[in-house]
């Protein structure tokens, strides 16, 4: 098995690319921070949004899906699971609701992972829930005429135990120890999650669950108020890639994980920018149409109601739909498309 000494991550050069990410993550977090304390109450909406559509966009990856009325109910627990798909989508709900509640109480440790991983498919009959894998497995991409490679291949299950002690161990010392910086750990940390690919099923969601848990540890509370997980979803071939790009010589412990952090950094600022373009919309009291019509100048190109929403958490569904309604009868907005095709432009 390869050697873990997340030390010698101080002891590494960092090109101005992630020196300026980590600069302006800090930056954001510091504004973040700020905005909180005025605004708290509309700001709070945007954690319901955000649960849904980390739950959906997280399970989504994975292939599995359920309609956005059952999506939502499932996240607000109006509802129980009909199908195996709202039964891993209801265990990982249950997670996300436990690191956003107790996140200062979840230690990362071996323990803690495998009791999270277990409350994940509490839903359902797995066998190997709450264990580390009982047979190799492997990543693999398909190709469209059929064929499958193997892209990279774990450590055995009997090498696995020791492994996830040992990657906990190390983050936690280092960052008790304050020898490296959280934002470039945590992605490290997450890659050799994923590298050793514990369990049997589940790795994936897991490995986003333990991102946004270290994140709120080390006090990036980004993840509360936007998805990072949506974001990943929207660009995971990106995320991918960067992932294959880090995995090469990953066992003699050679690999270049530049392309992952560089990654996951991106995403987390991308989100802390997405968090203040909201908040600049709702830092003003103002009439539902006019809060709408300020969420538009935000967008460029189509954009749905569901976008909207997002934007204007405080304004219930029936206001979007009015005030959308009066701004292309008054020639501000083009709609086109039906039902859950319908998407708007901006006119002027």
């Amino acid at each position: 098995m390869r050697d873990f000494n997340y030390s010698k991550i101080k002891e590494q050069s960092w090109d101005s690319d992630i020196l300026g990410l980590i600069a302006a993550i800090y930056k954001e977090a510091g504004k973040q921070e700020l905005y909180l304390k005025q605004r708290p109450e509309e700001l709070e909406k945007l954690v319901e949004i955000a649960k849904i559509q980390s739950t959906e966009a997280s399970n989504a990856i994975e292939g599995i899906v359920t309609t956005s009325t059952r999506m939502r109910q499932l996240v607000e627990e109006k509802t129980t699971p009909k199908n195996r798909d709202e039964q891993e989508i209801a265990g990982y709900r249950d997670v996300l609701n436990i690191i956003h509640e107790s996140f200062d109480a979840i230690p990362l440790s071996q323990n803690y992972i495998l009791q999270l991983h277990k409350i994940m498919y509490s839903h359902m009959n797995n066998p190997m829930a709450g264990r580390t894998k009982n047979t190799q497995n492997y990543i693999t991409a398909k190709y469209p005429d059929g064929h499958v490679e193997t892209l990279f291949t774990p450590p055995a299950p009997f090498e696995t135990p020791e492994a996830l002690d040992k990657i906990c161990e190390e983050f936690n010392r280092v960052i008790g120890n304050m020898e490296v910086e959280p934002l470039i750990a945590i992605p490290i940390f997450i890659h050799d999650f994923l590298c050793i690919h514990p369990f049997n099923d589940g790795n994936g969601r897991m490995s986003r669950l333990l991102t946004t848990l270290l994140l709120y540890r080390n006090e990036f509370y980004v993840g509360k108020y936007i998805s990072l997980e949506a974001k990943i979803a929207k660009k995971k071939d990106l995320y991918y890639d960067s992932l294959n790009r880090s995995q090469d010589v990953w066992h003699e412990g050679k690999e270049d994980s530049l392309p992952f952090i560089k990654y996951l950094l991106r995403t987390i600022l991308a989100a802390y920018h997405d968090f203040e373009d909201r908040f600049s919309i709702v830092e003003e009291k103002l009439p539902a149409i006019d809060m709408v019509r300020k969420a538009t100048q935000n967008k460029i190109g189509k954009f749905t109601k569901q976008d909207i929403r997002e934007l204007c958490p405080s304004l219930s569904i029936s206001s979007i739909e009015g005030s959308l309604r009066k701004m292309v009868a008054a020639g501000e907005l083009m709609r086109s498309g039906v039902g859950k095709s319908t998407f708007y432009v901006r006119v002027k």
